[in-house]
């Protein structure tokens, strides 16, 4: 049972990680966009008027995708508390890189945490 519930975990952890990078891919090619669109018109010495539409329905592109890596985030850590639901606490599963510490109020809700603070 403990070995199902584990090769679960793994499965959609790879998932989650792949969402992850493909997310941060995309926001990194967004930027660029947005970029070399100002560029170019600048290089051009264009009126600030080209393009604009075009700027701001990429700019709000970026915004989503900026909001997409929130929500992805807010997922990678539910699935925290997840695995430690499901009996995994002390299995690790595949981070490339250390989280940052857990504050000692995480979890807390937030009408109590202004006294924990005190």
């Amino acid at each position: 049972m403990l070995k199902d519930r584990r090769t679960a975990a793994i499965r959609v952890a790879e998932s989650l990680f792949a969402a992850e990078e493909a997310i941060d891919t995309a926001l990194a090619r967004a930027a660029e966009l947005n970029g070399s669109m100002v560029t170019a018109r600048t290089d051009a010495k264009l009126s600030a008027l080209v393009g604009q539409d075009a700027f701001e329905v990429s700019a709000s592109a970026f915004a989503a995708l900026a909001r997409a890596r929130c929500d992805i985030v807010e997922t990678h850590r539910r699935l925290s508390d997840a695995k430690i639901q499901v009996g995994l606490r002390t299995v690790a599963i595949g981070d490339a890189w250390p989280k940052p510490p857990v504050p000692e109020t995480e979890g807390v809700g937030r009408h109590l945490r202004v006294v924990a603070k005190r």
